[in-house]
């Protein structure tokens, strides 16, 4: 079966999604949009894929799949719309802008059959895959202990800050996901510490640069995640996951950007990964070739949004403790 498939937001991240997926077997034409004209033309041409003016073209397009990777705040309605006309939906993360966003989004999908596979890539890299397997097969033994870093070498843009939703739902919310992923237990209490030293567009938008968080999972088990936005080392993403008969560890590969200083220890010839598309790359193009598998009806959606709204309770928990400097449950946030 070939199809053809729809991509709407062509900036960075849909841009590399379109030349996955015009590469992907199975797929008989990609069509791309943008709110910004030119800038899709552009993508299509650079590409070879065919372009739309605008978003009702693209749904007139005979598309059999939407990607879309547009800015966030429209994210609710392509959604509703494509599920609406009966086309299966692969949204980047958030599925909305706040939590009342993302239950409206819940309630106008819950009762239809058309599929939604919202991105959260790191559930396709190799490594999280086998620690997750690892965790289930009983091999680690009880949990006591996972410890996640995700840190930026350097920060987005200033004007990216105050539209992001904060350094716990555009960052730290993949780790909130991974470690409910991997674990396959719930997060339960949270209690946050954040910092800014750095550049004082952060502070203007009520944002932080740094922050360390501890989580008790439901079992007792308890996580740590860092998060910063200067990492001048380069792009650090890792999970340790530890217990009572071993450890399995994420990310500790040739290209983490980690020094020994310890005496004769042979310092990497390879270069620390610059950002999350090169560390991610694979998982990318796995993940959207899962999307073709859940647009043909071979398999479910791997993580749809009820899975993202559990780790956006996570992010808010995250920035009420950080504004308050106190212990948040879960509880607390979902009302």
């Amino acid at each position: 079966m070939t199809i053809r498939l729809g991509l709407a937001g062509t900036g960075r991240i849909g841009a590399s999604h379109a030349e996955t997926l015009k590469t992907l077997p199975g797929v008989a034409s990609v069509v791309v949009a943008d709110a910004d004209l030119e800038r899709a033309r552009t993508t299509a041409t650079k590409l070879g894929v065919e372009f739309a003016p605008d978003i009702e073209t693209l749904f007139a397009s005979d598309i059999a799949g939407l990607v879309i990777t547009t800015a966030t705040d429209s994210h609710p309605e392509l959604i509703a719309r494509a599920v609406d006309r009966g086309i299966p939906v692969f949204c980047e993360k958030p599925v909305a802008a706040d939590i009342a966003g993302t239950l409206e989004v819940i309630r106008r999908v819950e009762n239809s059959t058309v599929p939604v596979q919202i991105g959260f890539q790191r559930r396709f890299d190799a490594g999280y895959r086998a620690a997750r397997r690892a965790v289930a097969s009983g091999e680690l033994g009880w949990l006591h202990t996972l410890r996640a870093t995700t840190l930026d070498p350097a920060p987005p843009p200033a004007e990216y800050i105050p539209r992001s939703g904060g350094l716990f739902r555009d960052c730290g919310v993949h780790d909130f996901d991974i470690i409910r992923w991997v674990t396959g237990r719930e997060v339960t209490e949270v209690f946050v510490l954040g910092a800014n030293r750095g550049e004082r567009f952060f502070v203007d938008a009520g944002d932080v640069d740094t922050a360390a968080v501890v989580m008790r999972l439901d079992d007792g088990a308890l996580a740590t995640v860092s998060l910063g936005r200067y990492n001048g080392a380069g792009y650090d993403v890792r999970l340790e996951v530890l217990g009572s008969g071993g450890n399995a560890i994420v990310g500790l590969d040739d290209r983490a950007p980690l020094r020994s200083v310890e005496p004769d220890y042979p310092a990497s010839p390879y270069p620390a990964y610059p950002g999350f598309m090169e560390r991610f790359r694979d998982a990318y193009t796995e993940e959207l070739s899962v999307f073709l598998s859940v647009v043909t009806g071979e398999v479910d959606s791997p993580c749809g949004p009820a899975d993202a709204l559990e780790a956006f309770y996570i992010a808010e928990a995250c920035e009420l403790s950080r504004r308050e400097r106190r212990p948040v449950t879960l509880e607390e946030v979902r009302g």
